[in-house]
């Protein structure tokens, strides 16, 4: 069994510089430079979210890309980084099911999920069936095939979640899925 690190200490900072310069074999499969770096403001982003307390800033050839500052809660952050957008919280629990989301307001849907995020139990995952879930929630009011700006914050038991479904570990299969699924959208449209 492998030990965990403990954690980093406050101001403690990260730099990776040419990850993959030794490593051909990795290097060939890259994509170019706006691709990759795309990628790993994607990674931020999910990390900020599920860390609100973090001050994370980003920086790509020299230049600041991105600061996320400490904020309070995980509404404070979804604030702050969907500044732009309306967001209205949601606080509801269906059985053990527990969801905190910020959402954007149906009008400004788009097509596509880029900008919905989902976290079951702090870990940030993709999931069709969950984005699906949230947009039957708005009822009518959200066209198929699009979805509201946001994130969702789903709190179950552990022994419900198999966090070991994907070798990326961005996906999970629940227990009860189908039931999760619809306990998300009755928790959802309480409120909505």
């Amino acid at each position: 069994m492998r030990r965990s690190s403990p954690p980093s200490a406050p101001g403690t900072i990260v730099d990776v510089r040419d990850l993959f310069f030794n490593v051909p074999a990795r290097l060939k499969f890259l994509k170019s430079k706006p691709t990759e770096a795309g990628a790993v403001y994607d990674v931020a982003l999910r990390v900020a979210l599920a860390n609100p307390e973090l001050r994370l800033t980003v920086t790509h050839d020299g230049r600041r890309v991105h600061t996320y500052l400490p904020v309070r809660d995980r509404e404070g952050r979804a604030r702050a980084t969907f500044e732009d957008e309306d967001l209205q919280r949601v606080e509801a629990s269906h059985g053990s099911l527990r969801v905190l989301a910020m959402l954007g307001a149906p009008e400004r849907a788009r097509s596509g999920t880029r900008f919905l995020h989902f976290f079951v139990n702090g870990r940030p995952v993709q999931d069709v069936k969950l984005a699906r879930a949230v947009t039957f929630a708005y009822g009518s009011v959200v066209p198929p095939g699009r979805f509201p700006s946001g994130v969702v914050y789903l709190e179950l038991p552990h022994d419900e979640v198999d966090v070991n479904a994907h070798p990326q570990k961005r996906e999970v299969r629940f227990a009860r899925g189908a039931a999760l699924y619809e306990g998300l959208t009755r928790a959802l449209a309480k409120e909505l």
